[in-house]
């Protein structure tokens, strides 16, 4: 059995905390009446997925979505309402990702976004002055790789990038046709439930893994 070399985590529901029901909200407030309907938690369809998926981009959005709510939208309203998705970052999360890199794992992310939530991301998003990318080796997001999970080539670009087999990789994601998909490819997985604390069982599987290959 291959050792394990490389972690990749799912960023919402998993690295951090969700928060539908504020996004459906905030998405109503600035006039999407059936927000519920078009808003997902794992995969987003429509403008919402074209936007995910690189196929537009911010502008064309805030356009496509004014004219979906029938009055003129701001970036800054876009930005609220995506924005809504976030519920906190637990701050063990994050210390449990540094920790596994200073054991010696490559750590990315693997995430379906968008430019939106990435903005707040690239910027403060542990709350002490930390961008995302201060806490990963790597990120593979979906609408920079123009496909999203769970698509096999997202996995392909996370595995060929990270330098990692699939059976060298631990893949954590709380959707479960993500967690279907890698697995199909060969990779380890984890699928807590939505907002789920995972780090006991990240570190259990480790060891498990660990123990197998000697």
């Amino acid at each position: 059995m291959s050792e394990i070399k490389n972690i990749a985590f799912d960023l919402g529901g998993v690295v951090l905390a969700l928060n539908y029901e504020q996004a459906v909200w905030r998405f109503e407030e600035i006039g999407l009446k059936d927000a519920r309907r078009q808003l997902d938690a794992f995969e987003q369809k429509g403008i919402f997925g074209d936007l995910e998926s690189g196929r537009i981009d911010e502008e064309d959005f805030r356009r496509e979505l004014s004219a979906m709510v029938g009055s003129p939208l701001t970036m800054n309203d876009c930005y609220w309402a995506w924005h809504g998705y976030v519920e906190h970052v637990p701050q063990h999360n994050l210390e449990t990702i540094l920790k596994l890199r200073e054991a010696g794992y490559k750590v990315c992310l693997l995430s379906n976004t968008n430019p939106f939530m990435m903005q707040w991301a690239g910027n403060d998003f542990d709350g002490h002055g930390h961008a995302i990318g201060y806490f990963f080796d790597a990120l593979y997001l979906s609408y920079e790789c123009k496909v999203m999970k769970p698509q096999r080539a997202i996995f392909e670009m996370m595995l060929k990038g990270q330098q990692a087999t699939a059976a060298e990789t631990v893949f954590v994601d709380d959707g479960p046709r993500n967690v279907e998909a890698a697995a199909a490819m060969g990779m380890h997985t984890l699928c807590p439930k939505n907002n789920e604390d995972w780090t006991g069982a990240l570190t259990d599987l480790l060891a498990k893994l660990k123990e197998r290959t000697k």
